[in-house]
């Protein structure tokens, strides 16, 4: 694949992912909880609380995919190993790590305080499961980035 191409296909799969969130998180759950308060009315205390967590739980996720949109742009200037996309790989790391706390921690408050069911407590063990890999891949593909950049500086200074 030429790298025009892939660059175009990932700004194509960031902009679709970005899509499919907004969509998800502005418009998909809160219609699905007003019909679930609609059904089950007991519940509808729950309904903001669980509203502005996924709320709060999304915004590192679009702050994720800006940084990857950086990194594409990085790619399409035949500029792929650079100090600037190791960085742009450690910033990733850092929020997939502290969206993955957020969203552990904020399940087990939502728990304590009556508004969660211990199944969906177990069931976003495995979200934080996911969460923790991307920060394990992010976090190594910044060291390989930040190596690879350092060898093409030592390449690019030998005659």
């Amino acid at each position: 694949m030429k790298q025009k191409a892939l660059v175009n296909w990932l700004k194509v799969l960031i902009i679709l992912v970005g899509l499919c969130g907004a969509f998800f998180f502005f418009v998909f759950i809160p219609k699905y909880g007003c019909s679930l308060v609609e059904d089950m009315p007991e519940f509808s205390y729950c309904y903001y609380p669980w509203l502005f967590f996924l709320w709060g739980a999304s915004i590192p996720c679009f702050i994720v995919l800006f940084l990857g949109w950086k990194i594409t742009n990085n790619i399409g200037k035949n500029n792929s190993f650079c100090n600037e996309n190791a960085k742009y790989c450690k910033w990733i790391s850092w929020f997939t790590a502290a969206d993955t706390l957020y969203f552990f921690i904020g399940n087990n408050v939502l728990l304590f305080a009556n508004m969660n069911h211990p199944g969906i407590l177990l069931f976003s063990l495995i979200v934080v499961f996911g969460g923790i890999c991307v920060t394990v891949a992010a976090a190594m593909l910044s060291h390989l980035v930040q190596k690879a950049a350092d060898l093409q500086a030592d390449n690019d200074l030998t005659i």
